[in-house]
């Protein structure tokens, strides 16, 4: 079965608006690091390589701001945040705690509808040759896992906060790809991890996820 990596507007749902589509676009290529960690952002720029005006743009990066994703500094303009081993061990103090409570919730009170949905999802993650990925590839098909699991634990305040730690955590997973021998792994654990919760086992669920966390974060400081 081929595996569709979700387009960087479906990772967030339909855009409602014009600001919304460039909060959506901007996240995107600041997460693939098509904009660079510490790269400086310009607004007119970006908007024009968007088709948009200069004001979405200004309140996605707001917006972006707040997620960590980008700091602007007074009289020096705005920039992409930076990225280095204490952020990895500050996010990852959030997500070994929140990651697998998501996943328990989504074994414990998701729909069988939900469960049907993410067991397919895990048969297509099964089916897939990481390896012969590309890195845009890679980085969706773990987004669209992931997102697919916060949105069934059914906690939109534990959802967002999730998509904002993982959003980070992606950053880093890209910009470390390359130099991780086992990254196939990685990925590989969504499957046993979905069908976990699909089969309604929240134990087991909130392990695996525990241990996918942990050994994200054990892989990226055997590398640095």
């Amino acid at each position: 079965m081929g595996f569709v990596t979700a387009q960087p507007q479906e990772l967030e749902g339909p855009p409602v608006s014009l600001a919304e589509r460039a909060y959506t676009a901007i996240q995107d290529r600041l997460i693939m690091l098509d904009i660079p960690p510490m790269a400086p952002i310009d607004d007119t720029a970006l908007s024009a390589s968007l088709g948009l005006g200069r004001t979405p743009v200004r309140e996605a990066l707001k917006r972006l701001e707040v997620d960590r994703l980008v700091v602007s500094y007074p009289r020096r303009g705005t920039f992409a945040t930076g990225v280095d081993i204490t952020d990895l061990a500050y996010i990852s103090e959030i997500r070994v705690q929140l990651e697998p409570l998501a996943a328990r919730r989504a074994a414990e009170t998701a729909g069988p509808g939900v469960k049907s949905e993410l067991a397919e999802l895990a048969d297509e993650v099964a089916d897939l040759d990481v390896r012969a990925l590309e890195r845009a590839q890679l980085m969706r098909c773990d987004l669209r896992v992931h997102r697919a699991i916060y949105r069934a634990a059914g906690n939109p305040h534990l959802e967002d906060t999730l998509v904002r730690y993982d959003n980070l955590a992606t950053r880093i997973f890209c910009l470390f790809l390359d130099r991780m021998p086992h990254f196939d792994r990685h990925v590989g654990e969504h499957t046993a991890l979905l069908r976990a919760i699909a089969d309604g086992d929240g134990d087991t669920a909130a392990e695996l996820a525990l241990v996918h966390v942990t050994g994200f974060e054990k892989a990226i400081r055997a590398i640095i």
